[in-house]
């Protein structure tokens, strides 16, 4: 005669998920996308704006690394891509190769194309900002380079872009 025992196991008898855990996963993932949506939208124009930030940055450091080695002289507005994009000599001017003559530069492979606003897609420079479709504003008897975009032209955070 043998005898056997069954034991019960406690935890063997429930198998499914109450009603009440899913509507917590539900509501938990609600939470998590409510904060993370508005975030994600946000990121192709926070891209842009971060890429005209480089290029600016870009194109600043070249000026001054021209300026540097041409004795405190900047590029002139009328030859302003091709002494940023070629090799020149100490006087400045531009040649397409490279010589014991003209062996400084290039600072730029190409100018930037302007990334966000209504000249977007436009690498042209300007002397002043003005409603011709050109991508940047370049001012020669300072140096300083902006976006060619009109005042009204705001990023993400409410600043204008050719104020950058």
């Amino acid at each position: 005669m043998s005898l056997s025992l069954t034991v019960a196991n406690p935890f063997r008898a429930r198998r499914a998920f109450s009603l009440i855990e899913l509507v917590i996963v539900v509501v938990i993932i609600g939470i998590i996308g409510a904060i993370a949506i508005p975030r994600m939208s946000r990121g192709a124009a926070g891209a842009a704006d971060s890429s005209l930030v480089a290029d600016l940055a870009v194109m600043r450091s070249a000026i001054d690394l021209y300026k540097a080695e041409h004795g405190g002289t900047l590029p002139a507005f009328a030859t302003f891509s091709d002494k940023l994009t070629t090799y020149t000599n100490d006087a400045g001017t531009a040649s397409a190769t490279k010589s014991t003559t003209y062996y400084l530069g290039p600072y730029l492979r190409e100018l930037p194309t302007l990334k966000v606003g209504s000249n977007k897609g436009q690498s042209a420079v300007v002397a002043t900002q003005t409603g011709t479709t050109a991508g940047w504003v370049y001012v020669e008897a300072t140096g300083a380079i902006s976006a060619n975009l009109p005042s009204t032209e705001v990023d993400v955070r409410g600043v204008q872009y050719d104020a950058y």
